[in-house]
């Protein structure tokens, strides 16, 4: 799996056994994403599938609507002390008559893998109004489909089976088919991936399918499924109260506590099929 795990050597001590061995980790490493050679954030994730990363983010963040708004991504600079290009520093130039990002969107140069949103340089930017309206997303799901979805999601978690040190999110259909699954280190991360490849498969807006993710469902996510123009937002743990309040300002359907078939929903019932 090359740099998305480390192998470093642990000392696993339990109440029958204090055995040295070796333990693979997931990889944690800085990317700078610049937009036409200016640096706009630092995020610290799983290195892998960059490149959908960085267009997530910047769809995101409402700099990108389509996958026609990049003229070409490349990595730059960012070289070890050998001269070998660590691929952490990628720039995204714009295709003609893209705005490039607003100062409001410029964060304090650095996110760490458990927030996306903390770097923010203005309280007043973290709320952004997405280009695609996810009320008017016509997507639905059964109760049947959605308990199948933490199960299904795990089984192509391939880098958590061996480290268990990743969050995931995926889209899904009407099926409970996945269409995409990424792994990273930060849940907004593994997201901007998801939409990243939604973009550069020309499936913006997302409005034909829910988004999953494996943790908690945070204000910061509900905001990037609402950029997307996704009107279903599924999480396995609990949603923030922001989160809720944010998914019913966008009309959005809310799920926490995917577990089994046992679920809670905060709003968007309209998406849900199967209930009484």
């Amino acid at each position: 799996m090359g740099r998305v795990t480390v192998r470093r050597p642990v000392r696993k001590i339990s109440a029958t056994k204090d055995v040295r061995r070796p333990d693979a980790l997931a990889a944690e490493e800085p990317l700078e994403i610049r937009v036409g050679g200016k640096a706009l954030v630092v995020t610290m994730r799983t290195p892998g599938n960059d490149v959908e990363l960085a267009h997530g983010f910047l769809l995101s963040e409402g700099v990108l609507a389509s996958r026609e708004d990049v003229a070409v991504a490349r990595y730059c600079d960012g070289v070890d002390d050998q001269g070998r290009n660590t691929y952490n520093v990628l720039d995204i130039a714009l295709a003609e008559g893209v705005a490039p990002p607003e100062t409001g969107v410029e964060r304090n140069f650095y996110t760490t893998s458990s927030c996306g949103v903390c770097g923010k340089a203005a309280l007043d930017a973290v709320k952004l109004k997405s280009r695609f309206s996810p009320g008017k997303s016509e997507f639905a799901v059964s109760t049947d489909v959605l308990a199948t979805l933490p199960d299904t999601l795990r089984a192509h978690q391939k880098v958590f089976s061996s480290t268990g040190g990743l969050h995931a999110a995926a889209l899904f259909d009407g099926d409970g088919n996945l269409a995409v699954v990424r792994e990273d280190v930060g849940r907004h991360n593994a997201v901007d991936k998801v939409l990243g490849w939604a973009l550069q498969e020309g499936r913006i807006p997302a409005a034909d399918a829910g988004l999953l993710v494996s943790g908690r469902a945070s204000f910061e996510l509900v905001q990037k499924a609402a950029m997307a123009g996704i009107g279903l937002l599924a999480a396995v743990s609990a949603p923030s109260s922001l989160a809720a309040e944010l998914a019913d300002e966008n009309g959005m359907t809310l799920i926490g506590f995917l577990r089994g078939d046992s679920m809670n929903l905060y709003g968007g019932e309209q998406r849900v099929l199967g209930l009484d």
